[in-house]
């Protein structure tokens, strides 16, 4: 694969990465996780912000491996990556998106 060097070509990249459905479903689940865990460890503080992170890796990671059958791209891009999960996340709760996953080439099912 060549390297992807702008952000602008790494979304679509990232859409395609994450085409099944039950692969993005379980990236909403652990991105979810991840505010709730991030207000406990705002209120408790203390060990709770290891689970940030961990909640949304935990989601994620497995969903690629299991459901999608390829390798996160956080391994190779690890910024854009997160980025990438929240933009997707935000733009799934205001339902816009179906359209970025069509510019992408994927299917929105």
């Amino acid at each position: 694969m060549t390297k992807i060097t702008t952000y602008a070509d790494f979304w679509p990249h990232y859409l395609r990465e994450h085409a099944k459905p039950e692969t993005r479903t379980l990236h909403y689940v652990g991105t979810a996780m991840t505010f709730g865990f991030a207000a406990v460890a705002i209120v408790l503080g203390g060990w709770w912000w290891a689970l940030v992170p961990l909640a949304g890796y935990g989601m994620a990671w497995p969903a690629h491996f299991a459901v999608e059958k390829n390798r996160p791209a956080t391994f190779t891009y690890p910024l854009w990556s997160l980025v990438s999960d929240y933009r997707m996340f935000f733009l799934w709760l205001s339902r816009r998106l179906p359209a970025h996953l069509v510019a992408a080439g994927v299917a929105a099912r």
